[in-house]
């Protein structure tokens, strides 16, 4: 059918180019209105979206009428479809959804239909920012060391992604050393308003394989997270049926003091909100405290949304977004149409005039004068700790009891020292010893103001005379060539560079554990004295084993804070009593005389950021450099598939697969593959970081004449399905019940044997058994990773009993083909007796709706139900084809 809202498109003309539009304004006339003007604006982009993607098939009228009725409907879990502008991807989740477009070439082709049906319809940007490894540090080349070691690592993938921007069209790949994919994306990528070939305006909205997507919604652009196999069904012009979702009210009003930043305040805010609750819900920020934060500021915040637990954090456009667009280099006649539109619509926004408040669902507040200097860790981001509560927290959490608070370190063993020879030269290492310090991740390296803040501490640290001990492995890695051009214009690099802070690399590095090797020294110190030392970074995640397997301790921290602790050397420290160092002369300095405060960061960003040096660096962005270019990469309609390449394989997932649908049967006598505990993170399910030589992945590598050296990552090789089946659990922090200590094991029921995981699994699935998993809550929190659900799969996976899950991993699981079953409120492994020893039966069944409950039954007599996590009707869909990607090879030999 047509758009049946097609007579409301209006004209709107910006200078001399007439454009048009939908016309919210009219549509929703009269009573209507007054309805459209109390929504929350991120949902009024909803609307927009529903009210011009309307074809009675992907997206309907009644989705429209839902949207528009939020503030009546927003807690029934009603269902709506939502069509984003575009899709954004990383290279660590973008090899694997180029993998998968790829073999649904093939797939569609074996089945006899059209291969190039298979094509993107929507925008695609994938930046390559996640395979760059903190290899070399604290030296002049360590830059070019790291790149060119990337390339070495990861030709072949990177080969693999040039032809992928070949093969398919509306695929732009931003090459390595450019920066990070979503200060990137803000500084360069993000339109705000699209503008059709013909003239049709609309807002910017972006889906990300990458949990930090959210990023943009600083911006003003609506985006978040989601997994690379709903990515691609998004890329194929799917609609994304979600549920409507509720919307906190943040307010924020008065000032930041003079000495807290951006990231105190992001660190704050994410306590509050996980203490509130905001799991698959939005937040938007309103009151006249926003309107004294810069994008940089409210990107930082919304950057974070995944770690207080929300689809996203929006602020919508105002004065300061066109400000900022001009600083960044977009052109007059772009920032004109963004605000003329905007202003048409009713979607632009004046933070200080109250009439403008929409209805919330609940709000909360926050005075920002209130806000202090802090960290969050040991091994959570929204476990906040004030910078004067850092000494007695860990020294408490070193004695407490295994936990997230806790290290069970004997109390007899909290004074514990042990020697360390570095180059010559005597030290000691004790608990809380920092070993690694990086200034890292677009949450921070994207904000001039903490950046800067950082220079400014290292400068007086440095004519202070203070330094930072030579073992403790320092990095920067800023989130685009911006950053190094301000840094440089302020006569900052020298003293960072003093300090250890060289650059390294552009890219996401420590955030991600690519924190690289520490020196074997320092390594072998750690581990002999059973030492908990701690990294401390600019980072948004901190989870046990993500940053390094050495530092038991991680702390989230601005880059000023960063460089402070770097310097004292130790997280065991009350800043307002104890001084930071000593100069050469013995007096003692404390971080108070070398904070900088924020009117003298804010004078020197207006004095050194410059448009120019946005343009500088983005023109150049699509050309690449001498190593991409020199990649050969020949276009093709059918990826030539390499049997013996251990980087990109084809995977499994069509293997016999037919148009037809089978039904869905119970899961019977399944085995427990895991028996988990809470805050299972995709860290632990699908490890990012190096593969360790006495692993599965090494195993199989090592047969197929990999040398140790060129293991490279598990991420990096995310586009080989038997790698990462092997590296799934992988995470040697892993807590299984049904082994004695923490690490990737588990037992093989019908033996007894305790074996590594894949060859449990191995064995379970050459006798046909059925795995499950048993989980607690928040099952699946952390990055947005595909493998998370693909590896669970590939070990013969078919359900996971959790108390909860992660919005983004539920999804996957669903879209992969495993059921994700919820206890009953009150529920719990324990409360109903579960060891996980039991063989289960999961009274799945053909008519299952949305909603509805599920019977399981164990071999030895319990009976108790669970929810089925189907939330939507296309959720339902998905399952019943074996997954979305299955589903979309048959809907496109189906259309065609």
């Amino acid at each position: 059918m047509e758009n049946p809202f097609r007579d409301a498109v209006a004209d709107l003309k910006v200078g001399d180019e007439k454009l048009k539009f939908f016309d919210l304004l009219r549509i929703f006339s009269g009573p209507q209105l007054d309805l459209y003007r109390r929504l929350p604006f991120s949902i009024r982009v909803l609307l927009e979206s529903a009210v011009r993607n309307c074809d009675g098939f992907h997206v309907l009228k009644s989705d429209v009428d839902r949207i528009l009725n939020w503030e009546e409907v927003q807690q029934d879990n009603v269902e709506v479809a939502f069509k984003a502008a575009r899709v954004i991807l990383q290279d660590l989740t973008g090899v694997p959804v180029v993998v998968d477009l790829a073999a649904m070439r093939n797939a569609v082709k074996e089945l006899g239909g059209d291969p190039n049906k298979i094509n993107p319809i929507y925008p695609v940007d994938l930046v390559i920012d996640h395979s760059v490894v903190v290899d070399a540090s604290r030296t002049p080349d360590a830059l070019d060391v790291n790149q060119r070691l990337e390339y070495e690592r990861n030709q072949e993938r990177f080969k693999f992604l040039k032809w992928g921007a070949k093969a398919f069209r509306n695929m732009l790949i931003v090459p390595p050393g450019s920066g990070i994919v979503h200060q990137v994306n803000l500084e360069y990528l993000a339109r705000v308003v699209f503008q059709t070939d013909d003239g049709l305006l609309y807002p910017d909205t972006v889906v990300g394989t990458d949990s930090h997507t959210t990023m943009i919604n600083g911006l003003g652009v609506l985006g978040w997270g989601v997994g690379g196999i709903e990515a691609e069904a998004v890329m194929l012009g799917q609609a994304i049926s979600m549920v409507l979702p509720e919307v906190v009210g943040f307010k924020l009003t008065g000032h930041l003091n003079s000495i807290a930043t951006s990231t105190d305040l992001v660190l704050t805010i994410t306590a509050i909100l996980r203490k509130l609750g905001v799991v698959n819900k939005f937040v938007e920020f309103f009151g006249n405290g926003c309107q004294g934060l810069s994008i940089a500021d409210r990107a930082t915040i919304s950057n974070m949304a995944p770690e207080y637990g929300a689809t996203c954090g929006f602020f919508p456009v105002d004065v300061k977004t066109l400000e900022y667009l001009r600083q960044t280099g977009r052109s007059e006649k772009k920032v004109a149409v963004v605000e003329a539109y905007l202003r048409a619509t009713g979607m632009f926004r004046d933070y200080s005039d109250i009439s403008e408040e929409p209805h919330f669902t609940t709000v909360i507040e926050l005075d920002l004068s209130k806000v202090v200097p802090c960290i969050s860790g040991p091994k959570r981001p929204h476990d906040n700790v004030p910078i004067t509560e850092v000494r007695e927290d860990f020294e408490k959490a070193l004695v407490n009891k295994i936990g997230f608070k806790g290290f069970a370190i004997a109390p007899e063993k909290a004074g514990q020292r042990a020697p360390l020879s570095y180059e010559g030269v005597d030290y000691e290492l004790t608990h809380g010893d920092v070993v690694i310090a990086a200034i890292t991740s677009c949450t921070n390296t994207s904000n001039p103001s903490v950046m800067l803040g950082a220079g400014l501490v290292a400068k007086k640290a440095v004519e202070r005379g203070l330094t930072v001990k030579p073992y403790i492995k320092t990095s920067l890695s800023p989130g685009s060539g911006v950053a190094t051009k301000y840094l440089q214009q302020s006569g900052l690099t020298p003293y960072l560079e003093a300090l250890g802070f060289g650059l390294t690399g552009y890219g996401c590095m420590t955030c991600i554990g690519n924190s690289g090797p520490l020196h074997p020294a320092v390594a072998a110190t750690v581990e002999q004295g059973d030492l908990v030392v701690a990294g401390v970074l600019s980072g948004n995640r901190n989870f046990e084993g993500r940053i390094h397997p050495s530092t038991r301790a991680n702390y989230l921290a601005s880059p000023p804070l960063v460089v402070a602790f770097a310097i004292a050397g130790t997280v065991v420290i009350d800043f307002d009593k104890e001084p930071i160092g000593r100069s050469p002369d013995g007096s003692a300095v404390y971080l108070r005389d070398i904070w900088p405060s924020r009117s003298e960061i804010e004078q020197l960003e207006r004095e050194v950021i410059r448009p120019a040096m946005f343009e500088e660096v983005y023109s150049r962005v699509e050309n690449g450099n001498s190593r991409w270019n020199a990649l050969e990469a020949h276009p093709s309609e059918l990826y030539p598939w390499d049997v013996n390449s251990t980087y990109v394989k084809y995977p499994p997932y069509f293997d016999r697969m037919s148009l037809n649908i089978a039904p869905i049967f119970p899961i019977r006598d399944a085995h427990v593959l895991l028996n988990l505990g809470d805050s299972i993170t995709t860290d632990h399910i699908s490890p990012a970081g190096n593969i360790a030589r006495n692993s599965p992945a090494a195993r199989y590598l090592t047969d197929r004449g990999v040398a140790p050296k060129d293991y490279n990552s598990y991420g990096s090789r995310r586009g080989h399905d038997v790698v990462m089946k092997c590296g799934t659990f992988a995470n040697i922090r892993l807590v299984n019940k049904l082994v004695s200590k923490p690490g990737p094991r588990t037992v093989h029921f019908p033996t007894g044997e305790e074996l590594d995981i894949p060859d449990v699994a191995d064995r379970y699935i050459a006798a046909g058994v059925p795995t499950i998993i048993l989980t607690g809550k928040e099952y699946g929190s952390g990055s947005s990773r595909d493998w998370a659900a693909k590896g669970p799969l590939l070990l013969g996976v078919k359900a996971v009993i959790a108390e909860s899950y992660e919005r983004i991993h539920r999804s996957n699981l669903i879209g992969m083909g495993i059921a994700p079953l919820q206890y009953l409120s009150g529920q719990t492994a324990d409360s109903l007796g579960l060891t996980g020893k039991e063989k289960f039966t999961v009274a799945l069944h053909d008519n299952i709706q949305p909603g509805d409950q599920v019977n399981i039954s164990t071999d030895d007599g319990k009976v108790f139900n669970v929810l089925a996590r189907f939330d939507t009707e296309v959720e339902l869909t998905y399952y019943r084809n074996g997954g979305v990607l299955n589903y979309m090879v048959r809907k496109m030999i189906q259309s065609g």
